[in-house]
């Protein structure tokens, strides 16, 4: 048998010793961040709201809220699972609060529209908030009440508040489609009704937030 040198082995030994720990590293790390979850309309524009936001690690887009397991793109968009297109955001608590989170998501969406969001009608596209534990509650129903008496809106602010019972994410090809598909992004969400609407909103922003961050 022929005898591998020395060398080599001890080589070999520590790539894998070194891709061991880094894969360690990374596991440990991943325990540090946290989950969030939203429902905002069409998951491509969310997902692009939220990925570009400092201290964000990975969005997913996928689908939550409803009946039906392991739900299709189709049957999402047909209306008959119950689920709404969502994203659920892993980000570094030591970067960005839950309560920053918050505030960007009210800023990309219609919070007094529960029948769709812009162009995308039907509950599969229903705005909401799925919080993961009781202080992502807490701090989500005092960001609706905030904005609700802010003013900014001339309608009540109707957005779902509910607990994640199962996020599914989506199909391949809609994760990252604005890094896929700009084209085909761009022509959507310029023909969608949404940064129109934003604008108009936020066209003259008081302050520095829309949410409350978090008090001791």
């Amino acid at each position: 048998m022929k005898r591998i040198p020395y060398h080599v082995l001890s080589a070999a030994l520590f790539l894998f010793i070194s891709g061991a720990a880094a894969d360690n590293t990374k596991a440990v790390r991943m325990n540090e961040y946290e989950k969030a979850t939203f429902a905002g309309g069409c998951f491509w524009c969310t997902e692009s709201d939220f990925q570009k936001v400092d201290g964000v690690i990975e969005v997913v887009s996928g689908y939550t809220g409803g009946r039906e397991k392991n739900p299709t793109y189709y049957e999402v968009a047909s209306g008959i699972t119950g689920h709404a297109e969502a994203v659920q955001v892993t980000y570094d608590p030591e970067k960005v609060s839950y309560e920053r989170l918050l505030d960007i998501f009210w800023r990309h969406i219609d919070p007094t529209d529960s029948g769709g969001q812009f162009v995308d009608r039907g509950s599969q596209y229903r705005p909401a908030i799925f919080y993961h534990n009781k202080e992502q509650k807490a701090a989500a129903e005092k960001s609706k009440n905030y904005v609700d008496a802010s003013g900014r809106f001339k309608k009540p602010v109707v957005i779902e508040i509910t607990k994640l019972i199962k996020f599914y994410p989506a199909e391949d090809y809609h994760q990252d489609f604005y890094k896929k598909s700009p084209a085909r992004y761009r022509r959507y969400r310029s023909n969608s009704g949404r940064d129109q609407f934003l604008d108009r909103i936020w066209s003259e922003i008081e302050g520095s937030g829309t949410v409350p961050e978090k008090t001791e």
